[in-house]
């Protein structure tokens, strides 16, 4: 058993920090002596160690609390977990050294990447495994092997005009940590199903308010309803940026004849404007 202060003294951690943690509940001691100082054993060691470990990556405390407290999660799921983030951060930081480098022979290359390749990777995985099985096989197909589309993705998400485009969609999530947390739990089918039911709805009752000014009541109504939908679905943080894209994306030559052909004549083009109208164009 160790005391209090050993552990300060081996750890680096304040005396008054080990206290806190104790009355949040994050660290306990394991025994306390006769005279009420706390002790610890290597266990409660090696919980402060896995609490330092996520502290790195300035992750709130009350987050790490509920993460090592996660009964689904045990010892080694924790430490993988760490050891991904880890490493993540290590590509991050070689990537840093390697641009303040190639500054420093007078070669900028302007790296701005927002994902390393080790969550790349990750994305491109979690992508595989929630895809339909149909679309799997056709894309596998195409490609002839899963090696080959891997290949393919990590170019293409790699390239810089990719992760621009990422930068902005982890503006929307409110951080990089968000948007990777959502993308590698998606929403169930069934879910994801229900969603569309209500947006779809939700585009039925605007597209019959075409006749309508686009900054009156009622359609403002619809459209802040359908972005408070797609906030929920997306599980963003503020939806204006992807409303304003959605905007965008109803502007483009062949969604515009696809909707137009669905909701009526120039339902496309009134469902753009009546999103710039609610959000404001950028």
């Amino acid at each position: 058993m160790r005391t209090v202060k050993e552990v300060s003294d081996l750890t680096g951690i304040s005396v008054r920090t080990l206290h806190y943690y104790d009355e949040i509940g994050l660290l306990k001691p394991t025994n306390k002596s006769e005279a009420g100082y706390r002790l610890y054993d290597d266990k409660a060691l090696e919980a402060l160690q896995q609490v330092l470990f996520f502290r790195e990556f300035d992750i709130p405390l009350k987050e790490i609390k509920a993460i090592v407290e996660n009964p689904a999660l045990d010892r080694n799921q924790i430490l993988q977990m760490q050891r991904n983030m880890l490493t993540a951060k290590k590509e991050r930081m070689e990537r840093l050294i390697a641009s303040i480098d190639d500054i420093l022979k007078g070669e900028n290359k302007m790296d701005f990447a927002v994902f390393s390749k080790t969550e790349m990777e990750e994305m491109f995985q979690t992508m595989i495994e929630h895809m339909p099985e149909n679309i799997r096989d056709i894309a596998v197909k195409e490609f002839g092997s899963i090696e080959r589309w891997k290949a393919h993705y990590m170019e293409a998400v790699s390239s810089e005009k990719m992760q621009k485009g990422y930068a902005k969609v982890v503006e929307w999530y409110g951080g990089k940590d968000k948007f990777l947390s959502v993308s590698q739990n998606p929403v169930s089918k069934e879910v994801a199903e229900s969603y569309q039911r209500r947006l779809e709805a939700i585009l039925q009752k605007l597209a019959a308010k075409q006749t309508c000014p686009v900054d009156s009541f009622e359609v403002k109504e619809i459209v802040g309803e359908y972005g408070f939908v797609m906030k929920q679905f997306s599980q963003i943080k503020e939806e204006k940026g992807l409303m304003l894209a959605q905007a965008q994306y109803y502007r483009n030559e062949n969604v515009r004849r696809m909707t137009d052909e669905k909701y009526g004549d120039g339902a496309s083009d009134f469902f753009a404007r009546a999103m710039e109208a609610f959000y404001g164009k950028e």
